[in-house]
């Protein structure tokens, strides 16, 4: 962001501009001088993103999605979508100039019948009046943040929650192994992955065999170790580089990205020929310890995932010291929460203690697990 006004291909757009446009919460999805789209980011692991995205970026967006859904849906699913009225639920972050909100409301502008049929749902509402809601609107479809929709698995579960989606598309947010499973049983559903980011749209999506194909016609990926160097097929990536081959108002070239991947070392099994990865979790939210000998324990965000455990519908980890992790939870109704804590601190002590960390304390939090300003549950919050 310290550079802005000098990587921007049109002289006409500055940083100085693009902040005051995002001051106002009611140019939303509006034209950015008269012919772009600004989106935010929320900032969560540092300084927030101001992306600037040109006509061809949203159209390839748009595209990239009809796409996807053709890989996810049947003939027969389609007709489904039909005769429920095409209804969409969109659950993001509103009140900002997140993508999902801009982009989405910039399309509506444009498109009189995707007005009327999309819906967008703050995250923030209170989950009993979201439940209301969509028990009211019976989406035929719904996009939103992966812990929204796994919480929302919950409610359906437990009766409160009644709709019979045809798709569900679960976005920004990795989930743990067997939740996408969970979410699809609820539901009655087929759901699907869409792995994107501010800075790229939708750069891959999930196959059946629960790997994600990377859009390379639009979308460059490359897997890369702590130096930069190319990670071979089959190896976990400290990081990967991107680069956006849409948008050309602010080009993204190589741009670290901060995800860890795993690339697929030989074809997908779902006979789709794009490359394969699956995501293991950014790499910023790695959680660091000291060790008693003075040295240095990082421990991925994935190895903390407890989300398995029955009751549990969120898990919020927060490294309150260097030697010291605060646990925060979420329940399901009726779960015993001593029971709960004792399973989930079993399992990370015993983490901890395979990594020679026996001295680090657990703390169990009496506040749940909180949203980030941009809506999404952060799993895993390191030390500032």
């Amino acid at each position: 962001m310290s550079r802005f006004d000098d990587w921007v291909t049109d002289r006409d757009v500055t940083i100085e501009k693009a902040r005051k446009f995002i001051e106002d919460p009611s140019l939303i999805g509006a034209p950015f001088l008269g012919k772009y789209t600004v989106a935010t980011t929320s900032g969560t692991t540092g300084t927030p993103g101001i992306f600037v995205l040109d006509h061809r970026h949203l159209a390839v967006g748009i595209v990239s999605m009809v796409f996807i859904f053709a890989q996810w849906l049947t003939a027969g699913d389609f007709l489904k979508i039909l005769f429920r009225g095409m209804r969409v639920a969109a659950l993001h972050a509103t009140g900002g100039h997140y993508v999902s909100v801009a982009g989405l409301t910039r399309a509506r502008l444009s498109n009189r019948l995707l007005a009327r049929q999309l819906k967008d749902f703050s995250v923030h509402t209170p989950l009993p009046e979201l439940v209301a809601k969509l028990n009211e609107l019976q989406p035929a479809m719904i996009l939103g943040y992966a812990s929204i929709i796994s919480l929302l698995a919950g409610e359906q579960e437990a009766g409160r929650l009644r709709i019979k989606p045809v798709l569900i598309v679960v976005t920004a947010e990795g989930l743990g192994e067997g939740e996408y499973g969970r979410i699809a049983r609820a539901f009655r559903s087929k759901v699907g992955n869409v792995y994107g980011s501010t800075e790229l749209a939708q750069a891959a999506y999930s196959c059946r065999e629960g790997w994600l194909h990377v859009l390379i016609d639009w979308i460059v990926l490359e897997p890369v170790d702590a130096d930069y160097r190319p990670t071979p097929p089959g190896e976990q990536s400290h990081t990967v580089l991107a680069s956006n081959l849409a948008n050309r108002v602010q080009p993204i070239l190589r741009y670290d990205l901060g995800d860890s991947v795993l690339q697929r070392p030989d074809h997908c099994p779902c006979g789709n020929p794009l490359p394969a990865i699956r995501v293991q979790g950014r790499v910023a939210d790695a959680l660091t310890f000291p060790t008693e000998r003075g040295e240095q324990v990082s421990i991925p965000p994935l190895a903390f995932e407890v989300n398995h455990i029955q009751g549990i519908e969120l898990c919020q980890i927060v490294q309150t010291t260097p030697t010291s992790l605060r646990v925060r939870l979420r329940l399901a109704s009726g779960a015993d929460p001593d029971r709960v804590w004792q399973a989930v601190r079993s399992e990370i002590m015993r983490l901890l203690t395979e990594h020679k960390l026996d001295h680090v304390t657990l703390e169990r939090g009496e506040e749940p697990p909180e949203q980030s300003p941009g809506g999404k549950y952060r799993e895993i919050i390191p030390l500032s």
